[in-house]
Parts: structure tokens; sequence; C-alpha cells
């Protein structure tokens, strides 16, 4: 199988996972009510199982540097891409304030969770797991911040949001690997994380495809191909050019190299609608533009991973 032929291969399931939660929806068999339980049992208990299985035992987590770079490199991707799209925001043709502060605050953030954690376990078997959820450290951080402020709605109050089951879970898994405790916690309790954290990641998706059906009604009323563009030149165009740059030229640990490669190729992360619906932002705009990347990255995560890999002599 050549490198692209295995770019795909990895790529396509997470795909397929989205469209089985469409699938699911419009034939009811995963209903909205059951959302709020599901989204529950994946941040709160599987999410972190995960967390615990992939960071205890990481041995490239045990360096300082990485403990300081992977955050500070999420932060920075949020808040570069934050700021280009801020630039961008009126050529998208976007006639509201509401609806460019959207613009910018969902077209800055990539996708950091559930879809590039099955690529970079595919792609990269090893410690740059571990190294994604410590990267996201600094990617939760900006969502909660630099989003926000984008939204024109932020404040001390809502940095609450960042004391969540993810977050607490990495803190606390890589405070226990900095100790060596993967030595000393029972087998019985690392087989358990493990079978529980396998299932985040499958059911997160499918749950995602669920919410993008649930949009498709909006959806139709208009396309707004200019938005969708313009929000792409960002977030597929140029965002992955500046991330594998950092990847290519920074002096930092192959784990991190390799969660880089992984973020530059992303579409628009998902819980931006959320953030645009309980924060003044502009739901609908949200909503063509995350559906809008996401259909494109089917094609640029292929061609962008491709890329990385070469830069990394992969």
């Amino acid at each position: 199988m050549n490198p692209l032929s295995s770019i795909v291969a990895a790529v396509v399931p997470v795909f397929l996972l989205a469209g089985i939660g469409v699938l699911l929806r419009r034939r009811q068999w995963l209903t909205p009510e059951a959302d709020a339980s599901l989204m529950r049992l994946v941040v709160s208990v599987l999410t972190p199982a995960l967390v615990f299985h992939v960071v205890l035992g990481n041995q490239a987590l045990r360096q300082v540097e990485n403990l300081f770079m992977a955050p500070l490199m999420g932060f920075l991707e949020v808040a570069i891409g934050v700021g280009i799209a801020w630039l961008f925001r009126r050529a998208s043709g976007l006639a509201t304030e509401s609806s460019q502060r959207t613009f910018a605050a969902v077209t800055g953030i990539q996708n950091f969770g559930y879809v590039p954690l099955p690529l970079v376990l595919t792609l990269f078997p090893g410690d740059a797991a571990g190294m994604l959820f410590v990267h996201n450290l600094g990617v939760d951080i900006a969502m909660w911040t630099v989003c926000l402020v984008a939204l024109g709605h932020a404040g001390i109050h809502e940095w609450r949001h960042l004391l969540n089951p993810p977050v607490v879970s990495i803190v606390a898994a890589v405070g226990l690997n900095a100790v060596g405790a993967r030595r000393w916690i029972p087998d019985s309790l690392l087989a358990t994380a493990q079978m529980l954290g396998v299932c985040a990641f499958p059911l997160g998706i499918v749950l995602i495809g669920a919410t993008i059906a649930d949009s498709g009604a909006a959806l139709r009323q208009r396309i707004d191909l200019r938005t969708i563009l313009w929000s792409s030149l960002v977030r597929l165009g140029l965002m992955p050019l500046l991330i594998l740059a950092a990847a290519w030229l920074l002096p930092v640990e192959p784990e991190l190299k390799q969660v880089l490669v992984v973020q530059a190729a992303m579409p628009v992360a998902i819980f931006p609608i959320v953030l645009a619906r309980l924060h003044g932002g502009d739901p609908l705009t949200a909503v063509r533009i995350v559906v809008g990347s996401s259909l494109l990255g089917l094609v640029t995560i292929p061609l962008w991973l491709k890329l990385g890999l070469r830069l990394l002599g992969g």
C-alpha cells in the first residue's frame, strides 16, 4: 500500500463513523433526547479513561519541555487562526457583526478531539496520542478565551469551563505519569481504562454525525458558498501551511511534530457551533462553516497529511 493509500485508509473510517451518525439520526435510532446523556458519557467517563490509557507510561511526557511546548503550540494554533480569520471576516460576505465574529471564532479553531485522535493512533502508534491530549490543553484554553473574545462575549466567569473532565484528567494523568505511577497501578485498572477508552472516539464521532444531520434543514435555506470558501481558504489553506512550517522548522520532539502534522490537516471543529449558540454568535453561519469545511476535508486531509509525512521524512 502506497503512502497516500495508507492515509486515505486511515481517514475514511472517521468519515464513515460520522456518516453512520447521520444515518442513525435520520432513522431516529439515535434520538436528540439521547445526545446529552451519551455526550456526558463520552466527556466524563470514556475520554478520561482514554487519557489515562495513553498518558500513563508515556516517556515523551516525562520531558518538561514537552509539557510546555505542546500546550503552547495548541494555544497559538487557535489564536493565530482566529486572528487570520478576523482579517478575512468582511471578505466572507457576511453582513452582520454577529455573523462576522462567528466567522472568525469558528474558522480559527481546528478539530482537535475525536477526528484527529484515530488518525494519530493509526499513523503514529506510540506516544503521539498522549502528546495530542497535552497539546489540547492549549487548544481548550484558547477556545474558552480567544474564541469567546472574538465572539464579543468573554469574561472570567466563562473560564470555569476549563475545569472539565478531560482537562482535569489530562492534568492528573500527566502528574501521575511524572512520578511513574504506571508501575504501581493494578493491571486490572489499566485494562479497564483501555477498554473504556477505545469506545471514546467511535461514539464521539457518531454523535458528531448526528449533530450534523440536525443541521440539514438549516443548511438547505442557503448554502452561502462565499462564506464557506473564505473560511476554507483560512482553515484548509493558510493554517495548514503555517502549522506544517512549524512542525518542520521548530526543534521540538518527534511526537509533537506528528501531532502538528495531523492538526494541520484538520477541518473546523464541531464544538464552536455550541459556542455560537450560547455566546451571542450566529449558529447558522457556524453550521455552514463546519459542514462546508468537513466536506472539503474529505479531499484536503489526505493531501495535507501526505505533505506533512514527507516533511517528517515518513
